[in-house]
């Protein structure tokens, strides 16, 4: 089992990628609103100029999502071909990251 981390730049693809991933019968995604460390910075330091500027030249104020799955070793090469296919290549700015980690033990998790 893997746990599946995927951070979705680009939300008005949400609905589009979640549709695509039912069709492959890809379900029980967790979905988190997340924002990047660099709107969160830019906050912190919005009454200064520095502050100010970063947040237009940068795009600081995008809200992000981020889908957790728990899937089997097999369904993450299935996950990440949707994700790229719905959202692009995920090379460059704005294009998000998505990776998994092992998971050792799991309790409640679908066995259908």
């Amino acid at each position: 089992m893997k746990l599946v981390v995927y951070v979705l730049i680009k939300v008005e693809l949400l609905q589009k990628l979640l549709g695509r991933l039912a069709e492959e019968h890809i379900s029980g995604a967790t979905i988190i609103d997340s924002s990047g460390m660099g709107r969160e910075l830019a906050e912190a330091d919005e009454f200064s100029i520095f502050g100010s500027l970063r947040s237009l030249l940068i795009h600081n104020n995008r809200q992000t999502k981020t889908l957790l799955f728990v899937a089997k070793d097999e369904q993450v090469a299935i996950i990440t071909n949707i994700v790229e296919g719905v959202v692009g290549k995920l090379v460059g700015p704005d294009s998000g990251i998505i990776f998994s980690v092992p998971i050792d033990d799991v309790k409640g998790y679908k066995t259908y």
